[in-house]
């Protein structure tokens, strides 16, 4: 937590740098980095007040179903939606979606398509068509700046750590099983009202 905090201010000055540069690909390819670095701190200072044990849910009522599309629909990613049954539930909407937005980003970034999410209830489901989770997430969980298997590619390691803490925080559970068909399977449960 002390280090992303030493970074942020020089890496505010490299970003409002990199906006002053000429347009052009060198500054492109400037900008992309930089962009990197600053996700990676924040993702940085979100682990460090997670695992603080300081955050607390702002809970409020939402149906499930319309949730689900709104944190696919920020994401921009092509993810097939499935819905067996619609309920409302009393979660955190913002910590909803990082949840999901991670498990959707770890799908594509790790495993292969289609990538589904199907809500059944107070469960959502997230599967890929890849080479499934590595056992040693499916033994341990997730584990920060670790990705656990080269054939899931390259990564911090932070996104599932932080869909965890944030699945945590609002009382939910969060589970990491292959699917029998092959691929990822990541369950989160919502708690009852």
């Amino acid at each position: 937590a002390d280090v992303a905090h030493e970074l942020r201010t020089p890496l505010t000055g490299l970003v409002t740098a990199a906006e002053l540069l000429p347009p052009g690909r060198p500054t492109q390819l400037v900008q992309n980095r930089v962009q990197a670095l600053r996700a990676l701190v924040e993702d940085l200072l979100e682990v460090s007040r997670l695992d603080a044990d300081v955050e607390s849910p702002d809970l409020s009522a939402v149906p499930l179903e319309r949730a689900v599309r709104r944190t696919v629909t920020l994401t921009g990613l092509d993810v097939r939606i499935g819905i067996t049954s619609d309920q409302e539930v009393r979660t955190d909407l913002r910590r909803l979606d990082r949840i999901l937005g991670n498990l959707l980003l770890n799908a594509h970034r790790h495993g292969a398509g289609p990538v589904e999410l199907h809500v059944d209830g107070r469960r959502i489901t997230v599967r890929d068509h890849g080479p499934g989770y590595p056992d040693d997430l499916l033994d341990h969980g997730p584990q920060r700046f670790r990705t656990n298997a080269p054939e899931r590619g390259r990564g911090h390691g932070l996104g599932l750590t932080i869909a965890t803490g944030h699945t945590r925080v609002i009382g939910a559970t969060l589970t990491f099983a292959n699917h029998p068909a092959g691929g990822a399977l990541a369950t989160l449960t919502l708690p009852p009202d």
